[in-house]
């Protein structure tokens, strides 16, 4: 709690008179003051309605090294509000980004489907807005450089803007020239002083992860060209709710977007939202384009027009349409305990997929800890020999999961459970079984 003092604390030296009474206030318990409800970072407004509250979580990108494991580990709220005036959905900063980002362990490269993702994409962009050898294209958030290598590749000017700085050496050594900074208005300015200004500004789930999301779409604006277009990924709010995709939820995914939200917050900073792609990535995702209102006029596409209006017949352009949301996530908390309890009883061994940080947060929630989830796998190197955060569960390679022949084993990347099911057709061979969580508890076939 938050104290506001009139003068510095001192010590009192002087004897008090024992003729004095107390008041009677002076004995009374001090009242609980209630903090003031947190502001919605792009419109003001006070948050005061729960959309869902996961409770305490570490940071899900924070993976523990062993000599880690008896040291205090912070745990930070996941208390998830919507924002009555603008109906953004979003998650107070209780964390900086230096703090999340400057070291960071996720890799886009690993999954061999998000690199085609990204390679189909610049095939279908540099098409569709003609980008060659005189374009300028700036990636926001651009990680180890998987995509914007397919630019290169095509000899066109690729820039990558990636504040992990670990990460950011990953790209540089596939050729692509990247600053390590965090993107802004200030950013931006001084790109396009250096004639870096951009054709085309990409952001793949970026846009969830800025808590000053203003200054970050004021960036946007003023980098692009007047002809320019951004296209921005991030998972859909619609698909969350609907799936129950609780475990998107975590510290570095500071907004959850749909796209009535995103249009009111493109035309705050003189941006046009004319176009829009669903996509079955991360679970169900948008891919909007954002372009200058004083440039080329671009009419809004049907399929703009057509999801503004299944949001609005699904009530996410009111406030009551963000209720019922918790108890759902409950049940699927309910559900998977009892079914790692009932199989741990019968005697299976149970592991883990992947050690993403959507995992983190479903196994945070739950309280699996190593009794109910032996171990897990992942392809990062980065993260073997190290251990889940708040949860203390070991990750190994791969080839450990071959090797320990666990009857039971969770994907959780479930978004990728069709890719990781064609990788472990192996554990048929000794009857071992595949299960995803979420949206729903489903044993694989």
């Amino acid at each position: 709690m938050r104290r506001t003092r009139a003068g510095p604390l001192t010590p009192q030296t002087a004897t008090a008179d024992p003729n004095t009474q107390p008041s009677p206030a002076a004995t009374l318990p001090m009242a609980t003051v209630e903090a003031a409800p947190p502001a919605c970072r792009f419109c003001g407004a006070p948050l005061e309605h729960t959309f869902v509250d996961l409770g305490m979580s570490p940071l899900c990108e924070r993976f523990l090294r062993a000599d880690q494991l008896d040291q205090m580990e912070p745990f930070f709220p996941l208390h998830v509000r919507v924002c009555s005036s603008c109906l953004l959905v979003q998650l107070p900063a209780y964390v900086s980004p230096e703090e999340i980002f400057r070291e960071y362990a996720y890799f886009s490269a690993y999954s061999e489907s998000w690199v085609e993702h990204a390679r189909a994409y610049v095939e279908a962009i540099s098409a569709r807005f003609d980008l060659g050898s005189k374009s300028q294209v700036v990636e926001l958030a651009s990680n180890d450089g998987y995509l914007l290598q397919h630019f290169v590749a095509r000899g066109v000017p690729a820039l990558g803007i990636e504040p992990a700085l670990n990460v950011a050496e990953a790209a540089r050594a596939r050729g692509v020239e990247t600053v390590t900074e965090f993107f802004g208005r200030q950013l931006a300015e001084s790109l396009v002083a250096d004639g870096r200004a951009a054709d085309l500004v990409i952001g793949n789930n970026v846009l969830a992860q800025v808590p000053d999301l203003n200054d970050f779409v004021a960036g946007i604006a003023r980098l692009l060209k007047p002809n320019g277009v951004a296209t921005l990924e991030f998972p859909h709010l619609a698909r969350l709710i609907e799936e129950v995709q609780f475990d998107t939820i975590y510290h570095e995914h500071f907004s959850y977007f749909s796209a009535g939200v995103v249009a009111r917050i493109a035309e705050a900073h003189g941006l046009l939202f004319f176009d829009v792609e669903e996509l079955p990535t991360h679970g169900g995702s948008l891919r909007v384009y954002l372009a200058r209102r004083d440039g080329p006029p671009r009419p809004p596409s049907d399929r703009l027009r057509d999801l503004l209006a299944r949001e609005q017949a699904a009530g996410y352009d009111r406030l009551g349409g963000y209720a019922g949301f918790a108890p759902r996530v409950e049940a699927v908390k309910r559900d998977l305990l009892a079914f790692l309890i009932e199989a741990r009883r019968a005697g299976r061994r149970v592991a883990g997929y992947g050690a993403p940080g959507k995992g983190n947060t479903l196994l945070n929630y739950c309280g699996i800890r190593g009794d109910l989830l032996e171990f897990t796998v992942d392809r990062n190197p980065y993260k073997h020999g190290r251990f889940t955060p708040g949860t203390h569960i070991p990750i190994h390679q791969p080839d450990y999961l071959i090797q320990q022949r666990p009857d039971l084993v969770l994907i959780l990347p479930w978004n990728l459970r069709t890719e990781i099911a064609v990788q472990l057709t192996g554990i048929r061979e000794w009857g071992g079984r595949l299960f995803v969580a979420i949206p729903r508890l489903e044993l694989l076939p």
